[in-house]
């Protein structure tokens, strides 16, 4: 026998939702799965991925944060009022945590941790929009900040420059971050 035309051994593999007696009667008919909700489809497989970003923007908030914190020189007559109520590093503890439990439910789906990245968002999206009321008070507050105090103009500009660059880039960070929350608070236990 040429060994090309031999025939191997043939392994079938059945799930189990499906009882074999079924097969012996061969009246098998395809239906293929249409889920119920598209939405919960695209929630299933964007998890990691909206997850991963909310991991980011809390990095992106701290380090803001710590640029913000490292740029003040002497003129300052106080610090501005985003950096006093603290919110690039609470922000930061409350996005990173809602990122990873989103992770978390991607790769183990059980019912507690659906919950608990429901919370999670939820609390993220309190935070976010405590960080967009914040922001907004500081900018509209702070926007002319050194200008005021200062008899180095060029100094002074520079300094404000970054300063409303920042508020910008946090404000940037917290409405997407806002969506995402939200999404995920009010569609992921579905």
């Amino acid at each position: 026998m040429n060994p090309s035309t031999a025939h191997g051994p043939v392994l079938l593999v059945f799930p189990p939702e499906l009882p074999i007696a079924k097969l012996q009667q061969g009246g098998l008919t395809a239906t293929p799965y249409v889920p119920g909700n598209p939405l919960s489809k695209l929630i299933a497989s964007k998890l990691k991925i909206l997850g991963t970003l909310q991991i980011l923007f809390g990095m992106m908030n701290f380090s803001f944060g710590v640029i913000m914190l490292f740029t003040f020189v002497d003129p300052y007559p106080r610090f501005p009022l985003i950096f006093l109520s603290g919110y690039p590093f609470w922000s930061s503890i409350l996005f990173i945590n809602s990122g990873a439990f989103l992770i978390a439910v991607k790769r183990k789906h059980t019912d507690t941790l659906v919950m608990l990245s429901r919370i999670m968002n939820s609390l993220s999206a309190l935070g976010a929009i405590a960080g967009i009321v914040l922001l907004s008070f500081s900018f509209l507050l702070d926007q002319h900040y050194l200008c005021g105090f200062s008899d180095q103009l060029m100094h002074c500009h520079a300094i404000t420059t970054l300063l409303i660059g920042i508020f910008i880039m946090l404000m940037v960070f917290t409405v997407i971050e806002l969506f995402i929350a939200l999404f995920f608070s009010i569609f992921g236990g579905q």
